[in-house]
């Protein structure tokens, strides 16, 4: 049976994230994809397209989808990139949209639920969000590429951080190398 995931984007920088996510998830797995306004707008700045996909799209106002109930089963949700904006309302329980009320179902039915998270500095109440939102059972991964692999362009560092998604999924890619230590 195909694996099926719910992508969801918020308006953070780092929609480049999303969209190389996608373009792995959607060759082989069934994905619904929740874009918020602020996301949209963000995509457009930083000139990527995430239109075109073979996913099936849902308006983020749409809260009745059926992403949104517990019944509905899935292999996991990921949140890429993750507003301190949805971050907060995860952690909290403040579910006004399809993608913070999936989220909550995730939690809830403790499946897989991964946020990119892509604010720096870090508050003190990120910090606290994170910590409350990890407790709850979702999994942070803040969008920070390591540099071992030796990148040689900006798509390699996307491809760095994808990859951890990746493997968190149980997803098999070969988007970057493993570390294999110091004298391999």
């Amino acid at each position: 049976m195909k694996k099926e995931y719910v992508v969801g984007v918020t308006g953070a920088s780092g929609i480049c994230y999303a969209r190389r996510l996608l373009e792995v998830l959607c060759q082989d797995a069934h994905v619904h994809l929740i874009i918020s306004e602020v996301a949209q707008e963000i995509a457009r700045h930083e000139r990527v397209d995430l239109s075109g996909f073979h996913a099936t799209y849902h308006d983020v106002g749409t809260i009745g989808a059926e992403i949104a109930s517990g019944s509905h089963r899935h292999d996991g949700m990921v949140i890429v990139p993750c507003s301190a904006k949805t971050l907060s309302a995860i952690a909290s329980g403040y579910a006004d949209n399809l993608i913070t009320r999936t989220a909550d179902v995730c939690l809830k039915e403790r499946r897989k639920c991964i946020l990119v998270t892509r604010e720096m500095p870090l508050s003190q109440v990120h910090l606290k969000n994170m910590l409350a939102a990890h407790e709850a059972g979702a999994t942070i991964m803040p969008a920070s590429p390591g540099f071992y692999h030796h990148p040689e362009k900006i798509d390699d560092l996307v491809d760095m951080v994808v990859a951890r998604v990746l493997d968190h999924l149980g997803v098999t890619h070969t988007l970057s190398e493993r570390w294999s230590g110091y004298d391999a």
